[in-house]
Formats: C-alpha cells, structure tokens, sequence
C-alpha cells in the first residue's frame, strides 16, 4: 500500500503544481476508464487525454485547488478535493469533489468523479 500511497501523493502533487496532463500522461493506464458523476464513461486514454485537454485548455482562471483527505485500501483510493476556477464551458466553480480510483501495476484503470453540478 505505501507504493499507493507514493503514487497518489505524486499524482496530487502534480496537479496542484498546474501539471494536470503531465500527471495523467504518467499516472493513467491505457485502458483507463472514466467517469464524471452518472455522465456518460469515457473508454482508453486517447478519449480521456482529449477530455483533459479540453479541461484545462477551458479554464480562464484558477483561484485555487487542495486536498482535504485521502483514504487508501488495497487498489483503491479516494480523495476529496476543494477547487476554485472559472470555465469557459462550465462557468465559476467553487465546489468539493471526491475522486474514486483504482490502481493496477501503478496506473489508475479506472476512475470517477462524484460532485454536485
């Protein structure tokens, strides 16, 4: 679980640092499926990296971002986020979101989101 633990850690930190593709290029399985809320999945790391891109390509501004708790079991991690942005797509946000995810051979297979919209 320590390896987990390193991985998660590494992975928030990158994203708190405003290296959000860099983090999902290293941190994400090719396979990988994603999910925001009960919105449609996302299948392989080519749909998702178009996701992001298109994420972080949308903000206008970024007030702020943390980490407010990280539970990890066995392949499973969860970690509930504070953020604080504005979207061209999705206006201003200031919102917490838990993100759930699952981990095989150090890569996260499989992830989903659960915010209020």
């Amino acid at each position: 679980m320590s390896d987990l633990r390193t991985n998660v850690d590494q992975l928030n930190q990158m994203i708190l640092e405003g290296k959000i593709l860099d983090a999902f290029e290293k941190f994400y399985a090719d396979d990988v499926v994603m999910q925001d809320n009960d919105y449609p999945v996302r299948v392989g790391k080519d749909v998702n990296r178009q996701y992001e891109q298109a994420f972080v390509g949308g903000l206008t501004a970024f007030r702020g971002a943390k980490v407010l708790s990280t539970i990890i079991s066995e392949d499973v991690a969860a970690i509930e986020w504070w953020m604080d942005f504005d979207h061209k797509d999705y206006g201003t946000r200031n919102y917490r979101q838990i993100a759930v995810q699952r981990w095989k051979n150090g890569k996260i297979v499989e992830e989903k989101f659960y915010y209020n919209s």
